[in-house]
């Protein structure tokens, strides 16, 4: 897989102590199928660096009724099977990856990509913003603009390419 050319700030910094900047590199990934351009630029600053990647798919789950448990709509493996198949996406750039799976109720997401964020020191998250109108980011909100309130490192946030994801898929 060719590595596209993507500038990226502050990857060539070195940060406190003489280390590269962004080590170790946090990416929450919703569909393996849809990951593709986040995963490219997550390489690229990863490369610059010699870091590692940790790809974080989160399983929703709506919060228990009254005499019932948790609905979680996928199974653990299906879960699990997430962000395994963007592993060889990863491994073709000829980076080190990890993967976690983690539970979080509907409307905290932001909030669990956070705390993974956090209990793995994660120097940076790159996570891609689907495209919807400005209206419905401003009265629902949306998950980057909760990890960016919530998570004390930085977040890059992708904008697909919409173009090129429709013509990888002819």
């Amino acid at each position: 897989m060719a590595m596209t050319q993507i500038a990226v700030p502050g990857t060539d910094e070195l940060a406190p102590g003489g280390r590269p900047s962004f080590r170790r590199i946090l990416v929450p990934i919703r569909q393996a199928s849809e990951a593709a351009q986040t995963l490219a630029v997550a390489a690229r600053i990863c490369c610059s660096t010699n870091g590692t990647l940790r790809l974080v798919h989160v399983r929703i789950f709506d919060p228990p009724m009254r005499s019932a448990g948790r609905f979680f709509p996928e199974t653990r493996s299906e879960a699990a099977a997430i962000p395994d198949e963007a592993l060889p996406m990863v491994w073709s750039y000829g980076l080190r990856a990890t993967t976690a799976v983690v539970n979080a109720p509907r409307g905290e997401i932001g909030a669990a990509i956070a705390q993974q964020a956090a209990a793995w020191h994660a120097d940076v998250i790159v996570m891609s913003r689907r495209p919807s109108p400005a209206i419905c980011r401003l009265l629902l909100g949306s998950v980057p603009d909760q990890v960016m309130r919530k998570s004390n490192c930085p977040v890059l946030a992708v904008h697909p390419d919409i173009k090129a994801a429709r013509n990888a898929l002819r």
